[in-house]
């Protein structure tokens, strides 16, 4: 019987931490963990996308999905380099990834010959665990290991290994004496840790002290809805959710108040505004501006990484571990308050915001708005959807439109906030969860970045549904210039698609809407359409996002920018003046 690769080490040892999906694209710099990949595939399964970095993408969005440990996998060189944009969006969002890269013969690294790129030190930024193969023995030990870091500290490992090793034996001849055999395990022992009784009490103190408390629900808090919700009631405290926390909460919980920030409610705004408590749940929200002011609130925060602890605001007591569990613990030390005022004034402005957004929603005028489409994709949208969005006005949409309900599950690119990743994630989702209903909201600029992988999405007969809005416009950009400089715009108009027709020739099925009547027709024609299907809505490329709360410094930027010279400036103008009279009236 043959002796076992080094190749075929790395892949077994894979399995045994239970990886089940890697994502990447095959190439002669790692033919040997291929060929190893493709005497298993009854065992683990090789997702072929078209970039790299879609590859990147969806094994950080797997990771999110699944709770497991996301794999990518690319060849030596440029291969490698294209994972790196989903490898720091995995980092900077708190997933447990592992990139396996391929490297040059081994005595041929750093002497100028094809694809010489030293993966191993382009990738010390973004990997805590990173490590250069040295021989075939090294293989289980340093697998092992960066599997254990990645889950074990939520963030990114990578392996890169010469080409020439993946194909040798691994031979007890020539394993060194200290590397004693079977001395690896692949047994993980989950975090325990807890914040002790006087922490706890502490904390309780702080947060029964108050008379008006928030609570702000990240990522961290997602899958922990009943003893949060537990919390809100007995504090009577509104929630309030970042981005990544949209599926902490339903949406329709009396005490969700929605999101935060540029993309968020009125009521959120207000509630942080004006709260004297506040209670942070696994959230590191980076929009510093919306915190309360220093000296007017006190803080406690509950966080998995002590870390990201007093990171954002000042804090009077810090709660170390899984936020779920650390609210179980702090939930009987809390008083219940019979002052619901507070809660009473959010849910009041909840009703008003909810109203409003209907209002968007439901407009009939041309060119249809992009809030339209997100509000006849929510009516359609099951108790069991995964829905991926993207970067840029999109995502506002999303945040607003796009509402939660109990089981559905929801994330982009948070802390990086890339473009591309919407389509990636989608992907992972669908191969993840394949009985279930998977959306991609996306923006036209978005999904240009990375749209070879309607390719991946036909290939394996995905069961995903992309809407794209289409504006030929990176619209973001586009209002930033002007909104938040009082620059003109430039360069942000987009070279038209034809995305219906382009999906076509992907083998995808697609349809195009441009009439706000017929917008419900076309996505609901391609929800039930059989594998994939992309719907391309083309909508107001001046519609704003428009913050919850516009300050007169952002009015007057908007002014200067128009005045100044911003191309269609009057169909701009036109457009705000007549969103901001429909909603005074």
């Amino acid at each position: 019987m043959a002796r076992p690769t080094a190749g075929d080490v790395l892949v077994e040892t894979l399995i045994d931490w239970g990886v089940d999906t890697i994502f990447g694209i095959p190439g002669d710099g790692i033919n040997g963990v291929i060929e190893a990949l493709r005497t298993r595939q009854d065992r683990i399964r090789f997702i072929q996308v078209r970039h790299e970095e879609a590859a990147a993408f969806a094994a950080c969005a797997y990771a999110k999905w699944t709770g497991k440990l996301g794999v990518c996998l690319a060849t030596s060189g440029p291969g490698g380099i294209h994972l790196l944009n989903g490898l720091y969006d995995a980092k900077l969002d708190g997933q447990p990834v592992l990139a396996i890269t391929g490297l040059q013969f081994h005595d041929l690294v750093h002497t100028f010959t094809q694809q010489d790129v030293e993966l191993d030190k382009l990738f010390a930024d973004v990997a805590a665990y990173n490590v250069r193969i040295m021989g075939p023995n090294h293989v289980e030990n340093a697998v092992e290991l960066a599997c254990r870091t990645a889950l074990g500290y939520r963030t990114v490992a990578h392996i890169t290994i010469p080409v020439d090793m993946q194909s040798q034996p691994v031979d007890a001849a020539t394993r060194s004496e200290r590397n004693v055999p079977g001395h690896v395990s692949d047994v993980m022992a989950p975090p325990a840790q807890m914040p002790g009784e006087d922490q706890l009490a502490r904390a309780a103190a702080i947060l029964n002290a108050g008379k008006k408390t928030a609570i702000l629900a990240g990522r961290g808090a997602l899958g922990a809805r009943e003893v949060l919700e537990a919390v809100a009631e007995r504090l009577g405290a509104p929630v309030i959710k970042p981005l990544l926390g949209k599926g902490a909460l339903p949406d329709d919980s009396p005490y969700s108040t929605g999101g935060i920030g540029l993309l968020g409610t009125l009521p959120s705004q207000e509630a942080l505004e004006e709260c004297d408590t506040l209670l942070i749940a696994g959230s590191a929200f980076p929009y510093i501006e919306y915190y309360p002011k220093p000296g007017q609130a006190r803080v406690v925060q509950i966080d998995l990484d002590p870390q990201r602890i007093g990171l954002r605001t000042p804090i009077e007591a810090g709660l170390v571990g899984d936020a779920k569990k650390v609210l179980e613990a702090l939930l009987p030390r809390l008083q219940h308050r019979d002052d619901r005022s507070f809660l009473a004034r959010a849910q009041d402005g909840m009703k008003e915001w909810t109203a409003l957004m209907v209002e968007r929603g439901t407009r009939q005028d041309t060119p249809m708005k992009p809030q339209v489409v997100a509000h006849e994709l929510d009516k359609l949208l099951r108790h069991d959807a995964i829905v991926a969005t993207d970067s840029g006005t999109i995502t506002t949409w999303a945040a607003r439109h796009l509402t939660m309900r109990d089981g559905m599950m929801f994330s982009c690119s948070g802390n990086l906030a890339s473009m591309a990743c919407g389509l990636p994630y989608a992907i992972a989702a669908a191969v993840a969860y394949p009985d279930r209903q998977v959306v991609c909201f996306i923006g036209d600029g978005g999904l240009t970045m990375l749209i070879g992988e309607l390719a991946t999405c036909v290939k394996y007969n995905l069961n995903i549904k992309i809407v794209v809005i289409k504006n030929n416009a990176l619209g973001q950009i586009k209002w930033e210039q002007m909104v938040f400089l009082g620059n003109p715009e430039y360069v942000c108009d987009l070279q038209p698609i034809d995305f219906a027709t382009v999906a076509r020739g992907f083998g995808v099925a697609g349809w195009s809407v441009d009439d706000p009547a017929r917008c419900g027709e076309a996505l609901r024609e391609a929800l039930a359409a059989p594998g994939p299907a992309l719907v391309e809505a083309v909508v107001d490329p001046h519609e704003p996002p428009m913050p919850a709360k516009a300050t007169l410094k952002q009015a007057a930027h908007l002014a200067e920018a128009l005045a100044r010279g911003t191309p269609a400036r009057r169909k701009i103008a036109l457009t705000v003046a007549s969103d901001t009279v429909r909603e005074l009236v």
